[in-house]
């Protein structure tokens, strides 16, 4: 443990919301620990890169930040860890630019690793324990929410994913352990808790499976609010749906679409087609009308036709997802999709990604539009200057002006109008005593 001779460390965080909270958790280990947190760019004694490889332009950013980091802060001790990290080890071990190459399931040790450093002990990450449940509930944080772990891993191997190959098979968290974690996240002062894992629909610890999960975190007592992260459209049943009644869950879901053919689903190996998709959409707007639904679309994927394409299209309109994430489809080294025949050429990925980005920005605005002059509760995350921003309830960006506002208050705002173009867009508001 630090005591004396402070040390500074530095986070770069690179990829999905797991890797999100997996840095906070490693955040709070260091700060309890008496090292002083600083920005990347202000010379650290350490510094600790989460790494991402779910595609090409993934690998391209991690590398890119890797070298930087080794650049500005010549003498620091340099932790890569991420998937990038499972995926490339023996090549991120042979950079002289790096100290340590640690893995995702050792992740959660890295402050013993570089605690041992630092007292001259010789630590190989090798030997960190296998654990990828052991972070503590977060208390210092690089965001005004915080995640909660439930489940690591994915036995699925859709054709194009890697994710079973660098996080491994799917693994839960028992049901005792998650429970603490909310409330001792909730003790730490967090009015938003994110349900985390790679693949959370299929949890299961004994006869506890997702939604009886999330029925048990819902009644934690506390005054916070419950969202859920990215989520696939299977592994749970009809009374989810009923669970959003539950004034802390959030009417919001990221549900991973991928495609709207079902030729293209078939060939990536999703576990439904977009019929079974359409009917979980259907049941949740026939109860909560405005719930808002984001997903994940890849372009371009082997084999994809001009009508397959235009399936998608079809289905974004129709699903009138206010947000869409869009991935042109990259190869991945040992995926069952590398094989595949009829890779497009890059030229026709890139004409259906803009394509699909300038659908998502079109229903971005239809739905920010069914909210003017209704009310949303803010959670403040930004100020500046006397205008404060967050997120409401069904997750669309709002700005207000508020003074003597402080991050992690949540206030009742009226909608007044939309703001700003494509990703920049945002609902401004006024408060409401």
């Amino acid at each position: 443990m630090i005591t004396n001779d402070k040390k500074s460390v530095a986070f770069k965080t690179l990829g999905c919301r797991l890797n999100q909270y997996e840095t906070d958790a490693l955040v709070t280990d260091f700060s309890n620990a008496g090292y002083e947190l600083v920005d990347y760019n202000a010379s650290p004694d350490v510094v600790i890169i989460n790494t991402c490889t779910v595609t090409n332009q993934s690998d391209t950013k991690s590398r890119s930040v890797i070298s930087q980091s080794a650049r500005k802060a010549k003498n620091a001790v340099v932790v890569v860890t991420g998937c990038m990290a499972n995926n490339f080890k023996e090549k991120l071990e042979s950079q002289e630019n790096i100290t340590f190459v640690v893995e995702n399931n050792r992740k959660s040790s890295i402050l013993s690793l570089i605690d041992a450093h630092f007292s001259g002990e010789i630590v190989h990450p090798d030997q960190l324990p296998l654990d990828v449940f052991r972070y503590q509930p977060v208390h210092k944080s690089l965001h005004t929410r915080s995640a909660v772990k439930i489940q690591d891993g994915c036995d699925n191997f859709c054709t194009f994913c890697i994710i079973p190959m660098v996080r491994g098979m799917a693994a839960s968290r028992p049901v005792a352990d998650v429970l603490e974690s909310v409330r001792k996240t909730v003790e730490n002062g967090f009015r938003e808790i994110v349900i985390t894992g790679v693949n959370i629909g299929r949890y299961e610890d004994g006869t506890v499976r997702f939604e009886e999960l999330l029925a048990m975190i819902l009644e934690v007592p506390g005054d916070f609010r419950v969202r859920i992260s990215s989520l696939e459209p299977d592994g749970f049943g009809d009374d989810f749906v009923k669970l959003f009644s539950h004034p802390k869950l959030m009417p919001h879901l990221h549900l991973c679409l991928q495609s709207g053919s079902d030729k293209t689903l078939l060939r990536m190996r999703r576990m439904y087609d977009v019929a079974q998709f359409r009917k979980t959409v259907t049941k949740f707007r026939a109860v909560y009308p405005h719930f808002n639904f984001t997903t994940d679309i890849i372009v371009g994927f082997p084999g994809e036709t001009d009508e397959e394409f235009q399936q998608t299209l079809d289905a974004i309109k129709e699903f009138n997802f206010s947000h869409i994430h869009t991935f042109k489809y990259s190869v991945r080294k040992g995926t069952r999709a590398e094989r595949l025949e009829n890779h497009l050429p890059e030229k026709i990925k890139t004409e259906r990604s803009l394509k699909v980005r300038d659908l998502s920005v079109e229903n971005k605005r239809h739905y920010f539009e069914t909210f003017i002059g209704q009310t949303q509760d803010v959670l403040i995350e930004k100020i500046s200057q006397g205008t404060v921003s967050g997120y409401g309830e069904h997750y669309i960006p709002v700005h207000f002006k508020l003074s003597g506002a402080q991050k992690n208050m949540i206030k009742k705002v009226k909608l007044t109008g939309i703001v700003g173009q494509d990703d920049e867009m945002y609902l401004m508001g006024e408060l409401v005593d």
